[in-house]
């Protein structure tokens, strides 16, 4: 299993950043999620003791199961079951497993509504896509971005609409760099 290395613990602990390791295996993405707390003494000791502070694996499953809260905001494990109903065929007693691992591991935490448990996700998805396309460019591209653009350009056919709205994001970028 890869590991996050020394070198991106440390910049993540001064940056007080969400590291995220993506895993590819046989079309089955695995993510590891490291939470790295940003305040220290007794702001820290008053955190909330269900967020990530160590790694955590995601499977393409639970990552599923997070769309599905994102997307609600939050839901009970019968509403996620029926919201995968189509994709997975799963019973809601695996579904209520797996959110109960997630909020062990502090990634979804849960409020009892009407004697049942409505599940909130407590990592949030644009931390979540930042964290697993950094490690992508880094393990596949070496962390060169514009080979990972490059290569985004010419894997697929891209409609002048996106290709329009990649341009405005380039030039806006430059211009808040001031390059």
């Amino acid at each position: 299993m890869l590991q996050i290395t020394r070198r991106q613990r440390d910049e993540g602990i001064r940056l007080g950043t969400t590291l995220l390791t993506g895993y590819d295996y046989r079309c089955s993405i695995t993510v590891v999620v490291t939470r790295i707390p940003t305040c220290s003494g007794a702001a820290q000791d008053n955190m909330s003791s269900s967020r990530p502070s160590e790694s955590t694996q995601l499977t393409d499953l639970q990552l599923a199961i997070l769309q599905v809260l994102w997307t609600r905001g939050s839901a009970t494990a019968a509403e996620v079951t029926e919201a995968l109903r189509t994709d997975r065929g799963l019973a809601q007693q695996t579904i209520a497993t797996v959110l109960s691992r997630l909020e062990r591991r502090g990634i979804v935490s849960h409020e009892t509504r009407q004697r049942q448990y409505v599940y909130v996700p407590e990592v949030s998805e644009p931390e979540v896509r930042r964290s697993m396309l950094a490690d992508l460019t880094d393990r596949l591209f070496e962390g060169d971005v514009a080979a990972l653009v490059t290569h985004l350009l010419s894997a697929r056919e891209i409609s002048r609409g996106d290709l329009a709205r990649v341009k405005k994001l380039i030039a806006a970028h430059e211009s808040k760099r001031g390059n």
